[in-house]
């Protein structure tokens, strides 16, 4: 099932509105390195409406995502960086 995107005008499938928020939760971390945000913290920054169940949920799935391939880890309700997230900002960085 396809949902249209407002923002964009364009149709986009859940996944690839997955795919979206997993890069934005990245970026956001990446930026805000080496400062620490928690989940609720990260998603507050990322969604207009804070409160929002499926915003709220979409950004947990993003973290578990990015958790599974590497790029992200969770310490004591952080939200952390790995070495190959930052490995790979170095490289997109040139």
């Amino acid at each position: 099932m396809h949902h249209q995107d407002i923002r964009e005008g364009e149709i986009s499938s859940p996944a690839a509105e997955d795919r979206k928020t997993e890069r934005a939760a990245l970026a956001l971390v990446l930026d805000g390195h080496p400062d620490h945000l928690t989940i609720p913290e990260l998603s507050r920054a990322m969604n207009e409406r804070p409160g929002d169940f499926s915003s709220e949920d979409a950004v947990e799935r993003a973290i578990r995502e990015l958790v599974g391939a590497g790029l992200l880890h969770l310490s004591g309700g952080l939200v952390l960086l790995t070495r190959a997230a930052l490995y790979f900002e170095r490289l997109e960085a040139r």
